[in-house]
This record gives structure tokens, sequence and C-alpha cells, in this order.
């Protein structure tokens, strides 16, 4: 550490300037047995006394010289155990749970050694809110935009010194979010651990490096079912392996998120001669004309591209087969689309509701610090209305923003909307090609039910090894368009009726 103050004592010392150190106890002028033997050394140069409450001693005599050593090294030693019994204990609190230096938004503490859920209902919502956006959504980034979208302000801390952790309410910026669907705590775990730190030395001086993240492995404590959770351990773990999953450009295994355009296997696909995954590219005059092709070869070692081919035969055989698969879950997967259309009308209704019910007890918490003044006592009186004033404005804000929800409130589904569902959850291949199914939602079907496809060129065919996400395999075999053909041409055996008889055909 740099200490300012001990190297001016010790340039002091140097310069002549100073007779005699005092201090309470000597050992403890320095920190380190480094600064301290400086310190009696260049005392013992210029003859400087050394004063503490035990006595007097001269540096150049070698019987006090070594009775300051000795003093120097058990002060050193008592530190180091004193440090050392601290960090243990610390440590042995941590490991049965009870360490808790902050707490996360939605818990606080119940005494001195646990943690619950907060009692507050509008908090506890809200916290369930990031959780089921993101089994919907599954992006952080497509949950952190919904919430902005939706005006919905998620609970954060603010500490002041009035009150010494207070609960403010704001729109969500990427890294709330983020925190919150990667915190463990939400699980119900208790860790610690997952950080270390690192010890350099720089320009002669020690310099520690903290916050370094360890592997899991690693980790000093892991405390699974330690306290009531949001979600299970196991969606946890779910929800962190799509997250990691969603990061593109983080190695060869990440499929990465989900990108704009028609092609449904992007990310999906890894090439069967190299190893490395397939890009997606677009051309054509409206650029819904896609291919795949691996050219990580030619990229980086500026060899020929490995393999490409065209999208929409490759695509089809895909969705057909995941079609097959999920036909017998076709009509629960209607069902849940009709109850979940009910239950997305009423989520922003209630977290509308739960702040102007917030808004009001503290409009009426205003009101009783007015009343209870002195009306003549202005200084105070005047800062009570405004504070009262500024609350009521508040709840006529949210009254505003729940009428507003009311009068824009979607209509329940009617019967033929209910049969149109049923009817499409009964042929699954009608509901993937309804005109409002995007291509978005076709790549989280397929995304949900294939981990990777594995994919390599023979002949003319195009050969595919699906890897289900239950463990299974399937090989599919699609037969690839030879050079100049495409989707548009007629096979040269299917030409039709020649319209001109007796003319040679071009080509």
């Amino acid at each position: 550490m740099s200490r300012p103050g001990f190297e001016k004592l010790l340039a002091a010392i140097c310069e002549g300037r100073v007779g005699a150190v005092l201090a309470i106890e000597a050992s403890r002028l320095a920190r380190n047995g480094r600064d301290w033997h400086t310190l009696i050394e260049f005392c013992g140069l210029v003859g400087t006394l050394i004063i503490d409450g035990d006595g007097i001693y001269e540096p150049r005599h070698p019987n006090d010289r070594l009775l300051l050593g000795m003093k120097g090294t058990m002060s050193e030693l008592e530190l180091s155990i004193l440090r050392a019994r601290s960090i243990e204990a610390l440590k042995q609190k941590a490991r049965r749970g009870e360490l808790f230096l902050t707490v996360a938004i939605g818990y606080v503490k119940s005494g001195r050694n646990r943690v619950e859920k907060d009692p507050d209902l509008r908090i506890r919502e809200a916290i369930d809110l990031v959780f089921r956006r993101f089994d919907e959504l599954q992006s952080i980034r497509q949950v952190h935009l919904w919430l902005r979208r939706e005006g919905i302000m998620l609970p954060a801390v603010n500490y002041t010194r009035a009150a010494d952790r207070a609960i403010v309410w704001k729109l969500p910026v990427y890294n709330t979010v983020h925190h919150i669907l990667t915190n463990r705590i939400y699980a119900g775990a208790y860790a610690f651990g997952r950080t270390c730190s690192k010890v350099t030395i720089e320009a002669g001086r020690k310099r520690i490096l903290r916050g370094i993240r360890r592997d899991r492995a690693d980790w000093e404590v892991l405390l699974i079912d330690h306290h009531e959770g949001y979600l299970s351990w196991h969606d946890f773990e779910r929800n962190q392996r799509l997250i990691t999953d969603n990061a593109t450009s983080k190695g060869l295994v990440p499929r990465g998120a989900l990108r704009r355009g028609e092609l449904l296997l992007g990310g999906l696909l890894r090439c069967g001669h190299c190893g490395r995954k397939l890009h997606v590219s677009y051309s054509g005059s409206n650029g819904n004309t896609g291919r795949y092709h691996c050219r990580g070869a030619q990229v980086n070692h500026g060899t020929d591209p490995c393999i490409g081919f065209g999208s929409l035969r490759v695509d089809q055989a895909v969705s057909a087969e995941v079609l097959q698969r999920l036909q017998p879950l076709g009509m629960e997967a209607a069902i849940k689309a009709i109850e979940t259309s009910t239950v997305e009308a009423g989520e922003k209704r209630r977290h509308v509701e739960l702040a102007l019910e917030q808004a009001r007890y503290e409009a009426a918490h205003a009101r009783r610090q007015y009343d209870a003044v002195d009306p003549d006592n202005r200084l105070v009186a005047g800062e009570l209305e405004r504070r009262w004033n500024a609350a009521l404005v508040a709840v006529r804000e949210r009254q505003d923003e729940l009428d507003a929800l009311d009068r824009h409130k979607p209509e329940a589904l009617g019967e033929e909307e209910r049969r149109s569902l049923l009817r499409m959850g009964a042929d699954l291949e009608l509901a993937w090609h309804h005109a409002n199914a995007t291509a978005t939602t076709r790549k989280r079907i397929i995304r949900a039910v294939i981990r990777e496809i594995v994919v390599a060129i023979e002949g003319d065919h195009i050969k595919m090894l699906v890897h289900w996400q239950g463990g299974d395999h399937t090989a599919l075999s699609v037969r690839k368009n030879k050079a100049g053909h495409h989707r548009w041409g007629a096979p040269p055996d299917h030409r039709g009726p020649d319209p001109c008889p007796g003319m040679p055909i071009a080509g």
C-alpha cells in the first residue's frame, strides 16, 4: 500500500530533522517487517531515538537493535495469527450459510443469520414477472426490451443516510435484468468464495487484484435449498445453460441467440467435415434467398470453402421431422395458448394495481404527517404539504395508467377463435404454415427440441444427423440441387407439353 505519511517520516529522518520517533507501541508503527527494519536502519544511521511506552531505544546499539527486531517480529506474527483467526471464523460462518454482507432485492434479513422473501408483495411479483418473461422470451435482452416497452419498473436499492436501505422503483437497465436472472440466491442457494484475490508486485510494492472469478468447482461454499427461492434449482440451471447458449461468438459450443431472417436452422448446424459451425447468408433482390455455408477454414487458413448448400430443402426436411415428433402435443399446446392469452393480459394490470396501492399508502402516510404538525409552523408544514401534493400526483398518474389499460383491454377469445386454435393444435402443420406464424416462432420451437445438427455432403446428397434435446439421434438425407437448378425450375422429366412442336429446345 502507498503510505505517504510513513514515507514522509522516513524522509524527515534521513534529512536529520528528527531527534526521536515516538509511538504508543513501537512495533505498531510499521505494518510489516520490511517497513519496520527500514525504519530501524534509517534511525541507526542518523542517530534518531525510538520511544514507546516500554522504553527508549537507541538503534545504533546492538542490544537495542536486537530488541527492536524481536518486537517487530513478534508483532508481525501476532497480526498474522489474528488475521488468520478472523478469516477462518468468517469462513466457518459462511460454511453454515449465515454470512450475509448484503442481501439481494426481493429478500430481507430475518434475525442475524437468516434471509427470507421480502414481505412487500409488489417486490415479490416484480421478481416473479422477470422469471416468467424469461421462460417465454428465453433472452435477457428481449426481457429487458419488453419491460421497457411496457413501462414496467423494477425495484432497486438506494442507500441513504436517513434510511440505511431504501427501495426505489425505476425502469430497468440491462444489468439489472441480467443480475436477477443469474443470481443464484433467487434459486434458494447460498454461495461463498466465488471470487478470489491475486497478489502482484508493481513498482516495488504489493498490489492486490480482487474479484477474480473462480470456476464453480473451486467455490468454497455452495448450499442448495438454503432458503425459499423464487424458482427451483433445476430451473435456474436450465436458465444458465440457455443464457450461455445465447452468447454469440463465445466458442464453438454455444448456438447463439435467435437472429433475424427466414432461415430456421441458424446456429444449429455444425459441419461434419471440419467441426465448425455453419454460417448463414442471404442474397437475391428481396434478401430472402438463404444459404448455409462453412467458411471457417477459408477465413482462418486461406483454404477453399468447406461446404455450402441452399436452405429450402434442408429447412423443410427438419421442419417435417419436428412436426412429426410434436404432433401428439398439439392439443396440449393449443390449450396452453388459450390460457396464456388470458394470463398475459392481466400481468401488466396487476403490476399497475400494486403500484397504485403503494402510491395510495404513501399519500396517506404523507397526509398523516401533515395532519400531525402544528399548522402555524410553516417551515415544517409547507414542506410536508409539498410532499403530500407530490404523493397525490403519483396516485393520479398510476390511476390514469390503470384507466388507460382498461380502455385498451384486449377482448377475450371468442368461441370461433378457440375452435380455430384447437383445430390448429390438432393439425400442427396447419399452425406451422399459418400466416401469423413468424420465423422467430418456428426457430424457437425447433430449438426447444433440437440441440444440434451435424451436416455433411456426400455426392449429391446432404446427410444430416439430428441430435434431439432428449439424447436421441435421427439421420436425414436431402438431395442437393445441382448447379443451375433452383426451386422454381421444373424437373427434367416434367417439362410439360412442347409449346412449339418441331422447334429445338434450348439447353
